[in-house]
Order: C-alpha cells, then structure tokens, then sequence
C-alpha cells in the first residue's frame, strides 16, 4: 500500500456475504478480506456499532465496538475472516457487558469457549477460499442459540432508530419504555457506549452511504441528507471519530 493506513475494503479484496440461514438469528454477514502480497503497515477501520467474532494469524478473536477508527497491523497478504453479530446479539451470546471491550481484539477462548483453539486450527487448514465455511460451520456447531427476548428486541430497535436517525434520544427512550438513564446504560451494555455515542457513529456511516448512492453531491448536500446539521457538524465528527477530513472519507470510502 502506498499509503501507511489504507481504509479496510479499499486497499484489499473484500467481500460480504448474507450469514447462512442456520446462523442468521445471530450473525448478520460473514464476510471475507484478502490483502495484497506487497501490502504494509495498517489499515483503516471505521466504527459502525457492531461487533465482530474475527480469524486472522490462526486464532479467533472477538472485536469489540470502536469509538474512534482503528488502525490494526496486518502482514503482507494476510486473510482476515468474520462474523458480524446482529444488533442485541453479541452480550447475550458471549455473556458480557460490551462496554468492557470497547476498542479491544479479545481472543475468543477467553468467553470459555474452549473450542476456539481447535476451531481456529480447523480453519487454517482449509485452503484459502474454503476457510469462510469453515468458519461458518464452527460458529454453527459450537455458538449458543440466538436470544430473542424482550432486551435484544429493544437493542434491535434501538440499533436501528439510531441508524435511520429518525428520533431524538427522548423519543427514543418512549418508544422503549426507558428514562433515558436507564436507555443509556442499556445501550452501553448492549452496544460498548451510550445511545448518543451510538447515533453519532451510525449518522458517520450514513454519510458514507449518501457518499456512495450520491457521488455528485456537494458535501454540503451529504451532510444533510446524513442528518448533521451543517457541513461543519459533519467535518467536526469526520475529524474526532475517523481522524480525516470529510473529504478524505468520502474519496476513500464513498466510491
């Protein structure tokens, strides 16, 4: 990679997949990225809320949510497999209070999953393009059942109110039946931050969506359609959760 921290997708060959049925309670893509064999030093990952159970370098490892992009170090030509939870999914799935891995790579034995180890290896004997059914497969046969019950429905509506940003925080609390302490809290067990944090980084991921439905729009014209009040709001955002400029996020991503 010509430049030090290239965005995740752009810089490698990425694919998304929907999850297979069998797993679609719980994990929404599964989803696969392939670096060049020159590429060096870090990529770009922006946060969008979501956590991911990952393979890469022959271990599984649970990513939690990021408040600001991260910047992980890859090998020249290295794979990278995952899994993305569903909204509400992760905490019941690895018993956890999300807040407690904000930002963090945890290897995945350490949620007494004591199949990671054997599982990681199984991968990692497949050949390359095999390895994501491999990974699907052990999710499949060693991950609990998916929980639906009344909190991952509110973290379903709540994951979603916030990425369609159509309700204030207070509406929002109403409409789940919480003060808006206790939505904050909830959001913080169940997403790693608090309902505002939340809707901040999913209005970011929004705008890169407008960036990519509407490459001729003005950034002025992107920042409203994301919801920022003005151009400003959105450039101040772009430099605090992505470290770029809204210009640079819409040329590396929004294409």
């Amino acid at each position: 990679m010509g430049d030090p921290s290239t965005p995740a997708g752009t810089g490698s060959v990425y694919q998304e997949h929907l999850a297979p049925a069998p797993l679609r309670g719980q994990f929404g893509q599964l989803w696969q990225s392939q670096l060049p064999a020159d590429a060096s030093g870090s990529i770009t990952v922006l946060p969008d809320g979501c956590v991911d159970i990952l393979w890469r370098d022959g271990a599984l490892f649970v990513v939690g949510p990021d408040r600001t992009a991260a910047h992980p170090q890859l090998a020249p030509g290295a794979q990278v497999l995952g899994a993305r939870f569903r909204p509400g999914q992760a905490s019941s799935a690895l018993g956890i209070d999300l807040s407690g891995i904000v930002g963090q790579a945890v290897p995945l034995i350490e949620f007494n999953a004591r199949w990671a180890t054997q599982a990681a290896a199984w991968i990692g004997d497949a050949a390359p393009d095999q390895r994501l059914q491999r990974v699907a497969d052990s999710l499949q046969r060693n991950m609990p059942a998916a929980v639906l019950d009344e909190h991952t429905r509110r973290a379903h509506a709540l994951f979603a109110h916030a990425a369609r940003g159509d309700a204030s925080i207070d509406a929002l609390a109403a409409h789940l039946a919480m003060s808006p302490r206790t939505l904050r809290r909830f959001s913080q067990t169940q997403f790693g931050y608090g309902a505002k944090s939340l809707e901040r980084i999913l209005r970011l991921q929004r705008f890169l969506r407008c960036s990519q439905t509407q490459p001729a729009h003005s950034l002025a014209m992107l920042a409203v359609e994301a919801g920022y009040a003005d151009q400003a709001h959105l450039s101040r955002d772009a430099r605090e959760l992505a470290g770029l400029t809204a210009s640079a996020l819409r040329q590396q991503w929004g294409r």
